[in-house]
């Protein structure tokens, strides 16, 4: 399945156009991982275990969008846009939504 953030495919004509599809995903960040960026705050660097569940909560709601789609009989997903928030008690969970339109190419 091709995904893309821009409303077209280069080279390709979208020939019907099935809705729109998303992917929640929401991700809890431990005590450990909180830890050691608090850490890394101090004396710099890059917190890899956040950017650990970045990529994690991303790649698993485009999964989950892509498997909706795929349901819809798209065989791409055109204008996809990503938001990341913090949400719970004091931002300890991460959440990742997914959309875009679900087309056949």
């Amino acid at each position: 399945m091709i995904l893309s953030t821009t409303p077209t495919i280069e080279g390709h004509t979208i020939r019907e156009y099935k809705g729109i599809v998303t992917g929640e995903t929401i991700i809890g960040a431990n005590a450990f991982k909180d830890f050691f960026a608090s850490i890394r705050d101090i004396v710099g660097g890059r917190a890899g275990s956040y950017e650990q569940v970045l990529i994690e909560a991303k790649d698993t709601s485009l999964n989950e969008m892509m498997q909706r789609a795929l349901a819809m009989g798209a065989n791409a997903i055109v204008g996809i846009d990503l938001d990341y928030e913090t949400i719970g008690a004091n931002g300890s969970m991460l959440m990742v939504a997914a959309s875009g339109t679900a087309v056949v190419i």
